[in-house]
């Protein structure tokens, strides 16, 4: 005779593990209670989560990131080099003020790129950086996207609300993810999680 009573808890672990990584259901990371998703959709396009971290300021979390792209990749020149829609998503793990912020995104993407490149992207790196004055603060909580779209451009998205016309130039993408992956990057630590080097 089966003693069933005795096999249910394992049964219900197994079915539980079972629904957790079914297809067609995406599997999320938790990071300081921020859920990524490990697979989205961006313009059409399947996507997977690269890397994800958290930005430390001193000891205090600012941040979770997470990177996307159509395949996996380990460097900044192969997350550059990937064909296909990309997304970066930022959740604010505390408030902060949003003309700071941009003012240290634009100051990420000046150290990161010779001068002359940057010089040629100061009109989309003003732009953005009005976008994120508008928005006065961006509170504990708030999530905003940065998307490539190939064919429009990048694209952000503020508590879910698309911010302007979309930055055109390949560069200007690039030199964004430069903030987070290029030689000086916001935090070490993150830009390994990002290119999915640490845990």
């Amino acid at each position: 005779m089966f003693s069933l009573p005795r096999c249910a808890p394992v049964l219900a672990l197994a079915s539980l593990l079972l629904l957790g990584s079914a297809p067609g259901r995406a599997a999320a990371v938790e990071l300081a209670g921020v859920q990524l998703e490990e697979r989205i959709t961006v313009a059409g396009s399947p996507l997977l989560l690269n890397g994800a971290g958290i930005r430390y300021k001193a000891v205090f979390k600012v941040y979770t990131a997470g990177l996307y792209l159509g395949q996996k990749a380990s460097t900044t020149e192969a997350v550059l080099a990937t064909t296909g829609p990309k997304r970066m998503r930022i959740t604010m793990l505390r408030d902060i003020d949003s003309a700071e912020l941009g003012k240290l995104f634009s100051r990420g993407m000046e150290d990161n790129m010779d001068r002359s490149a940057f010089s040629k992207l100061i009109p989309g790196v003003l732009r953005m950086s009005q976008v994120f004055s508008d928005h006065k603060k961006l509170r504990e909580g708030d999530t905003f996207l940065v998307d490539w779209v190939p064919g429009t451009g990048t694209v952000l998205t503020i508590k879910g609300q698309v911010e302007g016309a979309p930055f055109k130039e390949p560069e200007f993408f690039d030199a964004l993810m430069r903030i987070w992956l290029g030689p000086k990057p916001a935090d070490w630590q993150l830009k390994d999680a990002l290119l999915g080097k640490a845990r």
